[in-house]
């Protein structure tokens, strides 16, 4: 009879159980950037882009962003249609009661929402512009 000393948990199930315990912490900004009458605007999103809590100095880091690309990559945006991307951002602190949506960069055009009010599913959908 075999023994085994250290039960070996499939991989799959290891990784689904970590993405449970992570997506208790984090939090969801699905974002609506508005139809535009220009052709050929371009969007991306930076690493660099916080919620950032309007009561400490806390910040909760990009973690993924889905239906938009990274800097230096650009995406386009379809011609006289709202485009949405969903952004999920590390763990806001428990006692956060509102935060701003802030993306630093280098250079003009950072997007800013400033004073988003906590609700207790940390989803969210905000409207965003240059």
């Amino acid at each position: 009879m075999e023994v085994i000393s250290k039960p070996i948990i499939a991989k799959e199930i290891l990784e689904s159980l970590q993405t449970k315990i992570e997506e208790e912490k984090q939090v969801i900004v699905h974002c609506c950037f508005p139809a535009s009458p220009f052709l050929g605007n371009l969007i991306r999103i930076w690493n660099t882009t916080y919620l950032v809590d309007n009561t400490s100095s806390h910040k909760s880091k990009l973690i993924h962003a889905e239906n938009i690309t990274i800097y230096p990559n650009w995406t386009v945006v379809p011609f006289m249609k709202d485009f949405w991307f969903t952004l999920v951002f590390s763990g806001l602190p428990r006692d956060c009661t509102s935060f701003d949506f802030k993306e630093i960069i280098p250079e003009e055009g950072g997007f800013f929402v400033k004073s988003i009010k906590r609700n207790s599913s940390d989803i969210y959908r905000i409207k965003i512009s240059e």
